[in-house]
């Protein structure tokens, strides 16, 4: 018995999705907000055929950086990386890229968030880590 069996089947499909997409344990939330992120956007969105959830993840990634949203990026790239959907080269490759599409600031901080995601995978990896 799965700990959403319990819950409504849209409602248990997105939380599941959601922690596939994300890599961390999620509750059932309350509101219309936390209802159509669970219910419409990880149980029917990130679940339509057509796109890998590594093409998605590099759409969500460029449109989060070139909108400024490093916040958010913070929570996607770890979660590529760790899904290995990106790996070190391509994350890095990701960087160059939009640094001369987004410019050097927004690809700068995109940098940092790549290198401390592989620097925090590196100590985990770590006996003792």
């Amino acid at each position: 018995m799965g700990k959403f069996d319990d819950l409504p089947e849209t409602r248990r499909r997105g939380l599941e999705r959601m922690e596939q997409v994300y890599g961390f344990e999620m509750t059932d939330g309350t509101g219309d907000f936390f209802a159509y992120t669970a219910d419409h956007l990880f149980a029917d969105i990130w679940n339509r055929p057509g796109l890998t959830d590594r093409d998605r993840r590099l759409l969500l990634i460029g449109l989060l950086a070139g909108s400024h949203q490093h916040d958010v990026l913070t929570i996607q790239i770890p979660a590529a990386y760790a899904a290995g959907e990106l790996d070190e080269q391509q994350l890095r490759e990701i960087v160059i890229l939009l640094c001369h599409y987004a410019g050097w600031p927004t690809g700068s901080r995109v940098n940092q968030i790549v290198e401390e995601t592989i620097a925090q995978a590196a100590r985990q990896a770590r006996p003792g880590g």
